[in-house]
C-alpha cells in the first residue's frame, strides 16, 4: 500500500505489464481508477476476459471507473460531452493545466459508504499520450504528484502508470517526465526489447529496479533482469540464456 509504480517500455510495447496489474487488482478486490487514453474499452475487456476478468461487470458492480480517453477527447473536441453542465477530465486540450483529470480520479477512488474494496488504485495507459495531446511536462509532472499524494498517502492506495521511453529520441519532453518519474518511484519495470533483433522464443527483457535508496539508508537499488516471451494468457520470465531458444 502507498506505492508508485512505473512501468517503462523501450523499443518494445510494455501494455502486457497494464493488463496483468489491472486484472490483478480487480482480482484482488481494489477500486481502480483506470484512465485509458490509448485503448478503447472493448480493447481492454477483451484482453481481460482471457486474464479471467470482466470488466464491465466491475464497472456495473462500482469497482472499476473507467474513463475512456480517446472516446472523451473526440467528444470534447467536437462538443458531444455525454453530461451537459460537468466539466469533461480532458479539459486541459483548451485550458492549461490537469486539474479537471485530477478531480475526476479523486472523485472517483474518494471512499464512500458501503464501500468494501480493498483500497484505492490508479492506473494510467499510457502518460506520454498526455504530452501528445499539448500538456506541459510541468502540468503532467503535478498531475502525477498530486495523485501520489491523494492516493498513495491520504488513501494508502497505489498508483501504476506506463510511460514510452526511447534514450535515442528528439522527444525531449517526455524524456523529462520519464527521467523525473524514475527518481520518484517506489518500482520500475522496465520492458526492452531485444538489442540484437526480433526472436520468436523471447519478445523482451524486463529490468526489475526496486528503490531502496527512496525510502531505506542504502546507496544502491537493488536490480534484477529476466527476459520474457509473451503468450495467449500469461506472460513466461526467465533468466537471460535459458529461453527455450538456447537450450
Amino acid at each position: 500500500q502507498g506505492k508508485f509504480t512505473l512501468l517503462r517500455d523501450t523499443r518494445t510495447d510494455g501494455s502486457f505489464l497494464v493488463h496483468h496489474f489491472l486484472s490483478f487488482y480487480l482480482r484482488a478486490g481494489c477500486k481502480v481508477c483506470f484512465v485509458a487514453l490509448l485503448q478503447s474499452f472493448s480493447h481492454y475487456n477483451i484482453v481481460a476476459q482471457k486474464l479471467g476478468v470482466s470488466l464491465a461487470a466491475a464497472k456495473e458492480r462500482g469497482q472499476l471507473i473507467f474513463l475512456e480517453g480517446l472516446k472523451s477527447c473526440l467528444d470534447l473536441v467536437f462538443g458531444e460531452e455525454e453530461q451537459p453542465g460537468q466539466p469533461s477530465p480532458l479539459q486541459f486540450l483548451s485550458t492549461s493545466d490537469l486539474r479537471a483529470l485530477f478531480d475526476f480520479v479523486r472523485v472517483s477512488l474518494a471512499p464512500a459508504d458501503g464501500d468494501s474494496w480493498k483500497g484505492p488504485v490508479l492506473l494510467v495507459d499510457d502518460l506520454s499520450v498526455l504530452l501528445s495531446l499539448g500538456a506541459a511536462p510541468v502540468a503532467v509532472l503535478d498531475f502525477i504528484h498530486y495523485c501520489r499524494v491523494s492516493v498513495c498517502c491520504q488513501l494508502k492506495g497505489n498508483v501504476v502508470v506506463l510511460v514510452h521511453s526511447n534514450e535515442d529520441s528528439e522527444d525531449e519532453e517526455n524524456e523529462l517526465v520519464v527521467n523525473s518519474l524514475c527518481h520518484h518511484s517506489d518500482l520500475i519495470l522496465w520492458a526492452e526489447g531485444l538489442a540484437t533483433g526480433f526472436c520468436k522464443d523471447v519478445h523482451g527483457q524486463i529490468k526489475i529496479i526496486k528503490r531502496l535508496s527512496l525510502r531505506q539508508a542504502v546507496e544502491q537499488d537493488l536490480v534484477q533482469i529476466y527476459q520474457y516471451k509473451i503468450q495467449d494468457r500469461n506472460v513466461t520470465f526467465f533468466a537471460r540464456g535459458l529461453s527455450a531458444a538456447v537450450l
